[in-house]
């Protein structure tokens, strides 16, 4: 099993003993009349450090109500995130004090992969993603949208092992020999070891194809969508154990002729989610303009539900292949949403999205300068949630905590 240790900065613990605090408190508040369980809270770790006068070298450990350890991670930008759980209308408080960490089972992680295409590909204990990099840009491939892989049967990492399995140059090679003699059972020994085909822990079964996949943002300029194409660079900020994030920056856009558009992506995926945070910027944009976020469908009288009220709206996909299930697309918003619709493909464009039918959108306006912040994701019906209705549920009440985040205090 993959672990790692929780330091803050090394092994050891200084503290300027008589005007120190001990411990600290860290207060939550729950607003929403439901619990909120494994729900990830921040604080300033410099603040922590402030608080307890820890030297640089410090060690500290998080404590719930029964004085028990639970993970943290500190992370790039210099935050302390930890999950809790909130009885509804309550509160909850923990714990941070210096101490020896426990050893911690990474929840969240992913890297490059430049063995296939510069593939960023990354997941948690319940999803796994990937967007497509430069390689695959360079051989022409429209890879805009975002991919997905299922998992179930465990929450540990599985990425590198599908990937390794896909790309063993060995088990290629004797499928390229017995093709010269036996095409169907060549075919039938790529299926042992794809990730195309589910092993008993999770596939890439989803079609993105040239569409938005499954759930990337873009300008819109009189109703036609400026796809993106895939990142130029990509930089992993946190690597777990709770928190995956990456930050990826794309070629320039021509956006009503001007070519010097550039856009940032900074996307961040926790521990027991079955969403990502995105925060979408573009820098030299001369004008508000609208923004959108979409799924690519691929029926076109496929079950979508949209509640721009609510902030959130899903997909119930087909997946690709015979016997693969159903994926359950969503995508959620903490601020208003203009409004969500159904844009289907006409004939001509349909043959250049690979057959896809059209997507799923959620309208907003992009102001220069600012953030454009949303959550995207989904579940399998193999998995834990099994049905479409609870999957809405899901994204209801995953809208309603964006909208009512969590009140924390530390003293």
């Amino acid at each position: 099993m993959k672990k790692i240790f929780l330091w803050c900065v090394s092994a050891f613990l200084c503290l300027s003993c008589a005007e120190n605090k001990s411990a600290l408190t860290v207060t939550v508040t729950n607003p929403l009349a439901t619990e909120r369980a494994g729900e990830m809270v921040e604080v300033s770790m410099s603040e922590v450090s402030d608080l307890l006068k820890l030297a640089d070298t410090a060690q500290i450990v998080v404590l719930d109500k029964e004085g028990e350890q639970i993970p943290y991670q500190i992370t790039y930008d210099g935050k302390l995130i930890f999950p809790v759980t909130v009885a509804s209308g309550a509160t909850a408080a923990y714990t941070i004090e210096p101490g020896t960490p426990a050893e911690v089972d990474v929840k969240a992680c992913g890297r490059q992969y430049p063995e296939r295409a510069d593939d960023m590909a990354w997941e948690n204990d319940l999803v796994g993603f990937r967007a497509y990099g430069p390689a695959l840009q360079a051989r022409g491939e429209k890879g805009f949208g975002y991919d997905l892989f299922t998992k179930y049967n465990t929450t540990e990492p599985i990425l590198e092992d599908l990937y390794a399995s896909e790309l063993n140059p060995e088990s290629w090679k004797k499928v390229n020999e017995l093709r010269k003699t036996d095409k169907k059972a060549a075919d039938e020994l790529v299926k042992t070891f794809s990730y195309h085909v589910d092993h008993g822990y999770g596939m890439d079964c989803y079609a993105v194809g040239p569409t938005l996949g499954a759930g990337v943002a873009a300008l819109m300029v009189n109703d036609t969508i400026i796809y993106p194409w895939c990142y130029k660079t990509g930089e992993v900020l946190d690597n777990g154990p709770l928190r995956f994030t990456v930050k990826l920056d794309f070629n320039p856009l021509t956006v009503k002729g001007d070519t010097t558009v550039v856009e940032t992506r900074v996307i961040t995926l926790d521990a027991g989610s079955h969403l990502n945070r995105t925060a979408v910027s573009y820098t030299s944009l001369k004008e508000t303009m609208p923004v959108v976020t979409g799924i690519v469908l691929h029926e076109p009288d496929g079950a979508v539900t949209t509640s721009a009220e609510g902030g959130y709206m899903t997909y119930v996909d087909p997946t690709t292949g015979p016997d693969n299930g159903k994926i359950l697309m969503g995508a959620a918003f903490p601020a208003d949403v203009k409004s969500m619709k159904t844009v289907l493909f006409s004939p001509e464009e349909k043959k250049m999205r690979n057959n896809a039918d059209g997507h799923v959108l959620a309208v907003s306006d992009y102001e220069p300068g600012s953030e454009y912040v949303y959550y995207w994701g989904f579940a399998w019906d193999k998995a834990d949630i099994k049905t479409p209705e609870a999957w809405n549920r899901y994204m209801a009440d995953f809208a309603q905590r964006l909208r009512n985040p969590l009140k924390v205090e530390i003293k």
